[in-house]
């Protein structure tokens, strides 16, 4: 997460590090950007220290910054929080910008890159702090990460599903809701229509409710039904329905894998100190408060204030002004996508469960903003609150209606 720098706090020398998968090249430099080092270290835990400890040598107000905070970065990262080290995190399409500015043009090195990242973190005031989060938000980034990858590898494969099965036998691809698990495990058993009309709706009723497959009945009678509206047997049939049979038990094997991952998330969700005042406001699933927290480490002193936590989640304008022209906002390149997704999500949830949410959403819709406007709009007063509920330690409740005199 991001934190401003301390203020007090200046730096006497700069350490800029471009991350590589196994080897890192950090360059330091001084106040007037004079090089003072200028490494190739590799992704060694030893290598690492004996770094932080040369730099360190040099002057203690360092400043470091890297142009990746997870993945080849986490290990230096790791060592340089345990260490009580500053490190601020320039995105690698800023790098990429700034390098063109510096000698040398679009020539790149790493070399180069660690410079820009140091210089660049010299000059500006706007850079963040990467801050660590605790144990359990460490946990459940990892989680809900390893969650969402699951859930798109199983949309990919129920389209590959789906094309395989249009290839041959077009009726029963209609006729299957392939999202759901009764029609996946149909397709583990039963692909062809020859094979289908020979068993029958009651044998292949059974077959499904041996498995535990709600409504296995009417299932069967519409695999029937789409077996007999098929007579022919298309060319590669035979290899076909086997590559089926593969494609639906994968599909399977996300689904429980998906599965173990939200029981995995709602233990170690249920240990965080703010999960029950996150969980209480309407809309935030458990799911998606893991993701707040994963997002946020849960820690809104991190923050400040609610307006930098909106801004960390793209929830707060950033001027567009230009000469003459004031008044232009626009949503913000740099913020968490991820945490975005999750206040956006649960604001549209909201509005089936919360009253409070339908009655200010329908406020901005008869202001004359979209649907998404009303949704965004209604997702920054949403983490307004939360952020306050968090501070308080405080669960949500509505605040009661207004008598007014008469």
């Amino acid at each position: 997460m991001n934190d401003e720098l301390a203020e007090g706090y200046v730096p006497e020398i700069w350490a800029g590090v471009d991350i590589g998968k196994t080897h890192h090249h950090c360059v330091v430099i001084d106040t007037e950007g004079k090089r003072l080092l200028s490494r190739r270290v590799a992704n060694d835990e030893s290598e690492l220290l004996a770094l932080i400890s040369d730099v360190l040598e040099i002057s203690r107000e360092v400043l470091w910054a890297v142009d990746l905070n997870h993945g080849g970065a986490a290990l230096l990262i790791g060592l340089l929080v345990s260490h009580g080290q500053p490190v601020a995190y320039l995105t690698g399409l800023a790098v990429h910008r700034a390098s063109a500015t510096y000698k040398g043009g679009e020539g790149k090195t790493d070399a180069k890159d660690a410079f820009v990242i140091a210089d660049q973190a010299r000059v500006r005031r706007d850079l963040g702090l990467l801050r660590p989060g605790d144990e359990i938000a460490v946990d459940l980034r990892t989680l809900t990460t390893r969650r969402l990858d699951a859930v798109f590898d199983r949309t990919r494969q129920i389209n590959r599903l789906r094309a395989q099965l249009l290839e041959i036998f077009p009726a029963l691809e209609r006729a299957l809701e392939l999202t759901n698990r009764g029609p996946v495990m149909l397709l583990t058993g039963y692909q062809t229509p020859a094979g289908i009309r020979r068993a029958g709706a009651s044998r292949i009723g059974t077959w499904l409710k041996n498995r535990k497959v709600r409504g296995a009945a009417t299932l069967a009678k519409t695999a029937v039904e789409a077996a007999q509206a098929q007579q022919t047997a298309l060319p590669g049939e035979k290899l076909a329905a086997a590559m089926v049979v593969r494609l639906a038990k994968g599909v399977m094997a996300l689904d429980e894998e998906i599965a173990e991952l939200d029981a995995l998330i709602e233990a170690r969700f249920r240990e965080h100190p703010h999960a029950e005042v996150i969980r209480s406001l309407p809309g935030m699933g458990t799911k998606l408060a893991a993701e707040f927290i994963a997002a946020t480490g849960g820690d809104m002193d991190a923050f400040g204030s609610s307006d930098r936590l909106a801004g960390f989640a793209g929830l707060a304008p950033r001027p567009r002004d230009s000469g003459r022209v004031s008044g232009n906002l626009r949503r913000p390149r740099r913020y968490h996508r991820g945490l975005l997704r999750t206040m956006y999500l649960s604001a549209m949830v909201s509005l089936q469960c919360c009253p409070v949410s339908k009655a200010f959403y329908d406020r901005k819709r008869s202001e004359g903003k979209g649907h998404k406007q009303a949704l965004l709009a209604l997702a920054r007063r949403r983490l307004n609150v939360l952020w306050a509920m968090i501070r308080d330690g405080k669960q949500f409740h509505a605040s009661p209606p207004v008598t007014l005199a008469a």
